[in-house]
């Protein structure tokens, strides 16, 4: 009997109806902006990219955007397999009239493997559905499988940023990547993981507080 296929996606792929104006922008503006089908070098999407940083499940694009916005010269992928997220990205990238950004609305793991060798310079995992019940944990999006795909992807000294508000996430995730040989932990003290980094932009979403913890911010080195 053939093995069966790797689990992808646990959570809602749809919630409410779309909005008619999102779901314009999803038939008429996502296209332009979905990422090759096939293996690509992200800078041929964007000549002249500064750099290359990735968003891994961006939510409703919010803090996508915003960091977009900031940095123009950057080359922004961002991945999300909730299609109301994707609406509502589209919405903020329409609003800041943002040509830095491509989408991919699935997967991630599916969009990592068509990227090549050392192409990233900087991830942000933030805040990801925390699968709080024990049984459940295997279906976190953390893992050693993505950690070691991470490794491959991302450049010496690059940088990944990590963000919960579930305690027992912000160990699990501190755990696994500790024992990765990839990754070394840039924190000194308490603050560098209580306090929001200085770049960081809070989203509606984690002004809500829905974890068990005030928001934990793990910083993490490429070595």
């Amino acid at each position: 009997m053939d093995n069966p296929p790797p689990l992808r996606s646990f959570g809602r792929l749809k919630s409410r109806t779309i909005k008619p104006r999102q779901a314009a922008l999803m038939s008429d503006l996502l296209p332009a902006l979905r990422v090759p089908e096939a293996a690509f070098a992200p800078k041929s999407l964007m000549p002249g990219a500064a750099e290359v940083w990735l968003e891994i499940g961006f939510g409703g694009g919010e803090h996508m955007a915003a960091q977009a916005s900031r940095r123009r010269d950057v080359l922004i992928l961002g991945a999300e397999p909730f299609q109301n997220g994707v609406a509502s990205a589209l919405r903020h990238i329409e609003a800041a009239d943002l040509s830095n950004v491509r989408l991919y609305d699935g997967d991630v793991r599916d969009l990592l493997a068509r990227l090549p060798d050392a192409c990233l310079d900087r991830v942000f995992i933030l805040f990801p559905d925390p699968w709080p019940k024990a049984r459940h944990n295997k279906r976190r999006l953390v893992n050693e499988d993505l950690l070691a795909e991470l490794a491959r992807l991302m450049k010496p000294k690059s940088h990944l940023r990590f963000a919960t508000d579930w305690a027992d996430y912000a160990d699990w995730t501190l755990e696994r990547v500790l024992k990765s040989p990839d990754f070394a932990w840039t924190a000194r003290g308490q603050e560098d993981w209580r306090c929001p980094p200085l770049d960081h932009i809070t989203t509606r979403y984690e002004q809500k507080g829905l974890g068990d913890c005030a928001p934990v911010f793990l910083d993490f080195v490429r070595l």
